[in-house]
């Protein structure tokens, strides 16, 4: 029954999208047979007043409509733009996570059930909410530190949040295995592997210990950053479904105005916030990967304040040199190199040629030489380049693609305060250095100090690899000798499985069929 409860709510999200002109907004005209039928169905259904907005606006609206998972959802795949696409990611990345206020005695109970102490026991005063997202609300508060009351921020989960989510995830993964089973093209897209990693995503940002967690760790490798901090814990009244932080005083980087007004320098907090944005992106390999306006405040002093923690991106050491490599080597022309960092890394098949990629990468990089370079984006060339790879057999790396969505943002941000803003010249010191020190001598001696490590632990585990090998070997000459076989329990699971799997795409498909015929019986 779950799956026909998620095929029902699947056809109401899409009647929603039809409604309000999602659909219709998306190039139709290049379709055609039956998408292109259901296209101009669409157009049909949509309400007339939806004709009027833009795509960006109609997404807005009928996510509101669908509830706080279908904006987490759109949020999501605006990380994903080699799964919506580049335009639709962009559209997808202007929703604002806004959403009502609910009650604060429900917040209250929220509190005391996580915390298991009474509220007046946590805080000397708790205020009415300030901001509501779709996972959490924003409560001002006083607690008592040493005798003396300081102001903080208690964000707090939204009651049944989890319940719904979940259910809506049924939803999504429903649709994905159908994409996969009746649209083979999109497999290469693995839907149901995004939709396991919305799902892991999701789990993550809804247990606050966790963004408690990634604020701390940001907010150690920042101590001595000039012109950046998050907010302090208060990890005495953190849980999982509350967290307890420093409040902050400061201006919302959307609110130009206002920064004017404060007497900011708008082009020095452009270029310190995407400096900061580099240097924690290339040498902790740890950066905030929500960094949108409205999650930036500045300070009286000009220092950036970032907040909302819960979704965060991580690079390895192998990822920031190639990163690194990549920006160099446009900078200064070397296409070879930066083909061969992506052999190096392999990223990129050995069966391709090193030089027929180093020419699809001249033909990015040599157009941008020619332009001014404030008006040259670095996210629109990492843009270009993730199509160009798909050429060339390229997979899938979402921290790559994370890093490429945080960047156009980042950049967009910094953009809206200052129209000339030269990337280049700014992102050059922070690259600059973390070059000279990673891949000169002194880069040369930290990998010959890893891999000595990685030879000493590797040394510790031949007596298990040796044991391992053996049995390996033995059962490999008995697989030889009876052929591989299953037990009488995998089999059956297996069976289970596919019968499982086979009953749900037939349950969604009547499901979808009646409602439709439903639809169309209430319009006539």
């Amino acid at each position: 029954m779950s799956n026909v409860s998620a095929g029902f709510r699947l056809v109401r999200a899409g009647w929603v999208l039809v409604r309000e002109g999602v659909v219709a907004a998306l190039p139709g005209e290049e379709l055609s047979g039956l998408p292109k039928f259901g296209w101009r169905m669409a157009r049909l259904f949509t309400r007339r007043r939806a004709l009027a907005y833009e795509r960006s606006d109609r997404l807005a609206k009928a996510v509101v409509r669908l509830g706080p998972s279908y904006v987490k959802l759109g949020q999501f795949l605006a990380t994903r733009p080699d799964v919506v696409g580049n335009d639709m990611a962009l559209d997808l990345a202007m929703l604002q996570d806004k959403m009502h206020t609910f009650p604060k005695a429900e917040a209250i109970a929220a509190i005391e059930a996580s915390l298991g102490r009474k509220v007046g026991d946590l805080y000397a005063q708790f205020g009415d909410p300030v901001a509501a997202a779709s996972i959490a609300q924003v409560h001002a508060a006083d607690a008592m530190h040493d005798g003396v009351a300081t102001k903080v921020a208690v964000k707090v989960i939204r009651p049944g949040v989890r319940r719904r989510f979940f259910q809506d995830l049924e939803s999504y993964f429903l649709a994905a295995r159908l994409q996969e089973k009746y649209i083979p093209s999109s497999r290469r897209l693995r839907p149901v592997e995004v939709t396991q990693t919305l799902a892991q995503t999701t789990r993550i940002e809804m247990d606050l210990r966790l963004e408690a967690a990634a604020l701390s760790e940001l907010g150690e490798s920042t101590r001595h950053d000039p012109g950046f901090r998050v907010p302090s814990v208060d990890w005495e009244r953190t849980g999982r479904d509350v967290l307890t932080m420093e409040w902050v005083d400061g201006v919302k980087m959307n609110d130009i105005a206002g920064l004017v007004a404060a007497g900011h320098d708008l082009k020095t907090i452009a270029t310190n916030l995407i400096q900061s944005f580099l240097r924690h992106t290339l040498r902790d390999g740890f950066f905030h990967a929500d960094m949108h306006p409205g999650n930036l405040f500045v300070e009286a002093n000009g220092t950036i304040v970032a907040v909302d923690l819960g979704i965060a991106g991580r690079l390895g050491k192998k990822e920031r040199r190639f990163l690194a490599e990549i920006l160099y080597g446009f900078i200064t022309r070397d296409y070879l190199r930066v083909a061969e960092v992506h052999f190096e890394a392999g990223y990129v098949p050995r069966q391709h040629n090193v030089a027929a990629f180093a020419q699809a990468i001249r033909a990015i990089g040599e157009p941008i030489h020619g332009q001014p370079a404030e008006t040259i984006s670095m996210a629109k060339l990492l843009t270009l380049l993730f199509e160009v790879t798909e050429l060339f057999d390229m997979a899938t790396r979402p921290e790559l693609i994370l890093l490429q969505k945080t960047m156009v943002v980042v950049e967009g941000v910094a953009r809206t305060l200052d129209p000339a803003f030269n990337m280049w010249k700014t992102a050059e010191p922070v690259v600059g250095d973390w070059i000279s020190g990673n891949l000169g001598p002194r880069g040369m001696m930290m990998d010959a100090r890893d891999g000595a490590k990685a030879l000493l632990t590797l040394a510790r585990q031949v007596p298990e690899l040796a044991a391992r090998t053996d049995r390996l070997s033995r059962e490999i000459d008995l697989m030889a000798e009876h052929g591989l076989r299953f037990d009488e329990t995998t089999a059956h699971a297996i069976g289970k499985a596919e019968a499982r799997y086979s009953r749900s795409g037939r349950w969604a498909l009547w499901v979808i069929a009646v409602t439709l015929v439903y639809i169309a019986w209430k319009m006539i």
